[in-house]
C-alpha cells in the first residue's frame, strides 16, 4: 500500500496568519504586484464574514537537512498557491503594505458598514463617513477593543442598536475562527506530480510551471540571501522590458537599490535592446545550466532544498553551496559585458531582429554555453565562433524543440566531460551531414511558414554575408530585417491565386525574397515572366524599369544572392513547382555555406 504523499486539513485564518508571522509557512516574496485588486481583498473579507468556502491553499514541505554539526533542522512549509488569499489577509486583517501596479507599496484598507454589513474599499468619502468603520483590521487583531468600538460609533451615530453593534462586531471578529483548507505536500514529491496536484485543485486552470517552484524555493530563503536573488531576477526581467523602471526601483526599495545585484543591473536603465529580453524563467535555466552543469530546473530545486543525489539526503552544506553558485552564475548573467558580448555574437550570426529567433530554448543554452566557455577558456578567440555555429546548428535541426530539458542537460553535460570541440564535431557529423544539406534541409523549406526556423536561418544567411536586397543595388537583407521591410512574392500572390493557387502553395517560403517596399509596388501583381524579363531586357538598355541596378554582371550576382534562378523559362506559370524546388535548393546551398563560414 503506497503511504499517502499530502494532508489535507481545515485550519483557523488566526493559525495560518500565525504560522506564516513565525516563518513556520514561508511566503516567497512577490515582487510582482500585488495582483488582486482591492476590490477582491474585499469581497474577500466578505465571505469569510458570511462563512462562505475560500478554497484551499497549498504548501510544499522542504525537506529536514542535517547541519553541519549532525543536528537536523525542521523544513519549512513553503506556498506555493494561496498566496494572493493570504496576502489579503495580512493586508487587510494584519495592516501589512503590498507592492502594487506601479511598485510602489501601499496600505490596502477594508472598511466596514456594521449596520448594512457591507464591506467597501477605505475612501475619503468613507473616512468621512460616520456610518462607517474605516478600517476592520484592528477590530479584528484585538487591537481596538470591541466595547471601545461601539462607543465610539454610538457617540457619532445616537440612533444605531447597541445589541446590534454588538452582535455584527462580534460577527466581524470571528473572521479570524473561519476555516482555510490546507493542502499540504511532502517534500518528497517531484515537480510533476506536485504540478498534478496544483492543477487538478486549481479551478481556473493555472498551471505552475518548474520556473515558479524553483522561484519560490529561491524567495524563501532568506538564510542564504534567497529573498534578494529573487528581486535580482524579477527586476532584471523588467528592466529588460522597462528601463524607465529603474527610478523606481530607486525610491521604493533603496534596501535592494543598495546591493551588488542593482549595481551590476544599472546599465539597464538606458538600454533599449529588444533582441533577447529574458524571462525569469529564461534566467533561471541559463544561469543554473552555466554554473550547475545541469539543465533541469527540478534538480535545482533539489539542490537548494540541499539534496545529495549519491545519497539521497539532505544537507545544509550542498543547500548553502547551491545559493552561492546560483548567486554566482545570476551575476553572471546580468554582466553587461557579457549581456552584450554575447548579442553581440548572435547578431553576428545574422539574428538581427528577435521575430527571427523561434526557439528561446536554442538562444537560452546558447547564453549558458557563451557563459561556460568564457569561464574556462578565458579570452579564447574561438568563443565567438563556436557559440555561432552551436546556435545555429540548434536552430536548423531543431534541436532544443522537443523535450529541451533532456536535450539540454545531456548537450551540458556532455560538453563539461568532453569538451565543446569534441562534442561539436560529434553533432556536426551526426546531424549536419550532405544528406542533411541536400535532402532534408531542402525538404525542410518545402513549408508556406514564414515563422519558419528554416526560413529564418536564411535570411539569417543574406544578412550575415551582406547580401542585397532583391533588385537592390544599396540596401541590405539586414537593413530590410532590422527595419521590418517586405517580403516579396517572387510569383506574386495575387496572380498565383488568380490561377487557382491556394494559400499553402502561394506562401511557399521559396517564394519569398525581401524586397524595397517600393520595387514591391511596382512589381504589383505582375506576371513574373514578364516582370523579369523587363527586368534583365532593361538592364542590358542601362535603363532599369525596377531597382536602379545597370550592370548584367552585378544583376546576376543579386539573384545569385537571393538564391534565385537565371533561368527565365523558370518564371513561367507552368513551371512554378520547377521553380520552388529549384530555389529550395539554392537556399539550402546558401545556409550551408554560411554555416561553415560561422
Amino acid at each position: 500500500m503506497t503511504a499517502q504523499r499530502y494532508s489535507v486539513n481545515q485550519y483557523l485564518i488566526e493559525t495560518i496568519m500565525t504560522w506564516v508571522k513565525s516563518g513556520e509557512i514561508a511566503i516567497p516574496e512577490i515582487q510582482r504586484p500585488f495582483v488582486w485588486e482591492a476590490a477582491k481583498v474585499r469581497d474577500l473579507m466578505d465571505s469569510l464574514y458570511q462563512g462562505y468556502p475560500v478554497g484551499y491553499i497549498i504548501a510544499w514541505r522542504n525537506p529536514s537537512v542535517k547541519l553541519k554539526d549532525g543536528g537536523m533542522a525542521e523544513g519549512k512549509k513553503i506556498l506555493i498557491d494561496g498566496q494572493q488569499r493570504v496576502t489579503a489577509l495580512r493586508a487587510a486583517i494584519g495592516g501589512q503594505q503590498v507592492v502594487n501596479q506601479d511598485y510602489r507599496t501601499v496600505r490596502i484598507r477594508i472598511a466596514f458598514h456594521p449596520l448594512d454589513e457591507r464591506f467597501e474599499v477605505a475612501n475619503t468619502a468613507i473616512d468621512n463617513d460616520k456610518s462607517w468603520i474605516t478600517d476592520i483590521g484592528p477590530v479584528i487583531r484585538g487591537d481596538t477593543k470591541t466595547h471601545k468600538v461601539v462607543r465610539q460609533y454610538l457617540d457619532a451615530n445616537p440612533d444605531a442598536d447597541e445589541d446590534l453593534l454588538y452582535d455584527r462586531l462580534d460577527k466581524l471578529t470571528d473572521i479570524l475562527k473561519k476555516q482555510i483548507g490546507l493542502i499540504e505536500l511532502s517534500h518528497d514529491l517531484d515537480i510533476e506530480t506536485v504540478t498534478e496536484i496544483f492543477i487538478r485543485i486549481n479551478s481556473k486552470g493555472v498551471v505552475l510551471s518548474q520556473a515558479d517552484f524553483a522561484m519560490s524555493k529561491i524567495a524563501a530563503n532568506e538564510e542564504f540571501g534567497g529573498n534578494r536573488l529573487r528581486k535580482a531576477v524579477d527586476y532584471f526581467c523588467h528592466l529588460a522590458v522597462a528601463p524607465e523602471f529603474y527610478s523606481v526601483i530607486e525610491e521604493n526599495d533603496k534596501e535592494f537599490a543598495a546591493t551588488d545585484y542593482f549595481k551590476a543591473m544599472r546599465w539597464l536603465r538606458q538600454e533599449n535592446e529588444d533582441l533577447y529580453d529574458p524571462g525569469y524563467s529564461d534566467m533561471l535555466r541559463v544561469a543554473f545550466t552555466s554554473r550547475f552543469n545541469r539543465g533541469k530546473l527540478a534538480d535545482l530545486v533539489g539542490l537548494l532544498s540541499g539534496r545529495n543525489f549519491e545519497t539521497r539526503t539532505y544537507e545544509k552544506d550542498i543547500e548553502e553551496a547551491s545559493f552561492q553558485n546560483l548567486h554566482d552564475g545570476v551575476m553572471e548573467f546580468i554582466n553587461e559585458t557579457h549581456f552584450k558580448r554575447f548579442l553581440m555574437i548572435i547578431r553576428s550570426a545574422g539574428f538581427v531582429d528577435k521575430s527571427m529567433i523561434r526557439s528561446g530554448a536554442a538562444l537560452n543554452f546558447a547564453y549558458s554555453l557563451y557563459l561556460k566557455l568564457k569561464r574556462d577558456h578565458g579570452n579564447e578567440p574561438r568563443i565567438e565562433s563556436w557559440v555561432r555555429r552551436w546556435f545555429v546548428m540548434s536552430v536548423l535541426t531543431g534541436r532544443y524543440s522537443a523535450s529541451p530539458e533532456s536535450r539540454v542537460d545531456k548537450d551540458i553535460k556532455d560538453i563539461n566531460e568532453r569538451g565543446f570541440t569534441e562534442v561539436l564535431a560529434d553533432r556536426e557529423a551526426a546531424e549536419l551531414s550532405d544528406t542533411f544539406w541536400e535532402v532534408g534541409l531542402v525538404q525542410g523549406l518545402r513549408t508556406s511558414s514564414v515563422n519558419s526556423p528554416l526560413f529564418k536561418a536564411f535570411l539569417a544567411a543574406q544578412a550575415c554575408l551582406g547580401d542585397k536586397g532583391f533588385l537592390s543595388k544599396d540596401i541590405t537583407v539586414r537593413d530590410m530585417l532590422t527595419h521590418h521591410g517586405d517580403i516579396h512574392h517572387v510569383f506574386p500572390r495575387e496572380f498565383l491565386k488568380k490561377q487557382g493557387y491556394t494559400r499553402g502553395q502561394y506562401n511557399q517560403v521559396a517564394n519569398l525574397a525581401c524586397v524595397q517596399q517600393e520595387i514591391n509596388i511596382k512589381i504589383g501583381s505582375k506576371n513574373p515572366v514578364d516582370y523579369v524579363a523587363d527586368i534583365f531586357q532593361h538592364c542590358q538598355a542601362g535603363q532599369p524599369l525596377y531597382g536602379v541596378i545597370t550592370d548584367p554582371g552585378e544583376l546576376a550576382a543579386n539573384f545569385q544572392a537571393n538564391a534565385l534562378p537565371q533561368d527565365q523559362n523558370l518564371y513561367h506559370i507552368d513551371h512554378y513547382e520547377d521553380f520552388l524546388a529549384r530555389r529550395r535548393e539554392a537556399m539550402a546551398e546558401k545556409i550551408k555555406r554560411y554555416y561553415q563560414k560561422l
